[in-house]
Parts: C-alpha cells; structure tokens; sequence
C-alpha cells in the first residue's frame, strides 16, 4: 500500500486548528479530518440524552446506540450523528463542555480512535485535535502544535458565536478557555501536550493566512511537498 502524507495539528480549544488545517489542505489537496467534531458529536449525543458530563459510566453506556460519520459534501467536511447533520449543532459553548469531559473517557477515545485511523490510511490528511501527533498519528509526517492567548482565543471564539446570534461575553469565553486548558492539559487520558517532535506555532499576533504559510513552510522544509 503507499505510503499516505499525514499532516497532525494539535493544540488548545480556540487556536484556530480547524480553519488552519482546512486552509492547509485546500492549498495542498489534503483531506481535513476535523476529530474534534467528532468528540463534540459525541458530547451533542450525551447532552440530548440527559446524562451529565461527569458521569463516566452513564456516557460509556450510550455508545452502543451512537453511530458518528463523516463525510465531505461541496468541499465542507459534515458530521452525522445517528444519521443527523449535526454540524452546526455541535459547535455551542455547552456542547464544547461536554466534548471536553467526553473526550477524556477511555472507552470514548477508543470507540473514535479506528475511524481516524482508516482514514489516514487511506488518503492524504491533515488531522487536528488534542492528541493527533501524540497518540492517533504518532507516525505522522508533520506535527504542529498550534497555540495562542487565551485572549485571543476568546476574542475569536466571541466574533464567531455573535455572528451566529450566539449571545456572549469575551470575560466569560476567557474564563471559559482557561478552564478548559486546565482540564484538558492535566487530564489522565491523552493531556494535551505537544509531541516532542512537534513544531510550535504560536498565532496569538498573525493572521490566518500567515498561519497557513506558516505550516506550508514547515513541509517544504521537510520536504513533504514540491517548492
């Protein structure tokens, strides 16, 4: 079988993983995989049905009656939940707390961890998460760990909720960042950490674009890609 290019970007909630690694792979014809729609899916699943995110038993007992796909549909990647287009519906400041708690809980992971692979396997990727280079794609060609303030992560994540007529305040979405790389960086399950050959991005000060011809950069350096 040939040997695919894999593309890992990790880093906290609200670096800007998902539009850099769509960004990537649109330039190099990538396929993006965006895993934390998949635990996000997953957390949507767990909050319809009443469980709380700290109920470690109750969320495994739902995986046998949840079913997540993936498909790309115009060039946007959607994620089905039990059949459901649930894109949209996942991307809510509750539904991020729930993806955090999920995400964390082993079974979860494992549940996940044979979808992300098959699809590495098959195709030409660039994955983000919280642990792609670290632990689904530790033989990955490239591992970035893309990071920035947690100011500027909220001040992001506010523009986007508003935009969407999601009501909001940065001070509560800092608070909320804070939190969340607490937990995710100290969790016992895959914290969040850089893999040791990781490149570190820090886009706190530049744009999008200059992010994406950042990681570009990165692969020619590697010599991934034509110059």
């Amino acid at each position: 079988m040939k040997k695919t290019l894999k593309i890992a970007i990790d880093g906290p909630s609200g670096a800007g993983k998902s539009s850099l690694a769509k960004g990537v792979a649109a330039k190099l014809g990538l396929t993006y995989v965006d895993t934390g729609a998949l635990y996000r899916t997953v957390g949507l699943h767990t909050l319809r049905n009443g469980v709380d995110a700290a109920d470690t038993e109750g969320i495994i007992s739902l995986l046998p009656s949840l079913t997540v796909e993936m498909a790309n549909e115009d060039g946007a990647q959607h994620v089905y939940l039990c059949g459901e287009d649930v894109t949209d519906k996942i991307r809510t400041p509750e539904v991020s707390h729930y993806a955090s708690s999920v995400s964390a809980v082993p079974e979860v992971r494992k549940f996940l961890f044979s979808l992300q692979r098959e699809i590495a396997d098959k195709r030409d990727v660039i994955m983000d998460g919280r642990d792609i280079g670290t632990v689904i794609l530790p033989d990955a060609d490239l591992k970035v760990f893309l990071t920035a303030s947690a100011e500027a992560r909220a001040r992001r994540r506010y523009i986007e909720l508003t935009e969407k007529g999601i009501e909001t305040s940065v001070e509560l979405l800092i608070a909320q960042q804070k939190e969340r790389d607490e937990r995710d960086s100290s969790r016992d399950v895959a914290p969040l950490v850089p893999a040791d050959d990781a490149v570190l991005l820090d886009n706190s000060q530049i744009s999008l674009q200059e992010t994406i011809d950042e990681v570009i950069r990165f692969a020619r350096e590697k010599k991934l890609i034509a110059e």
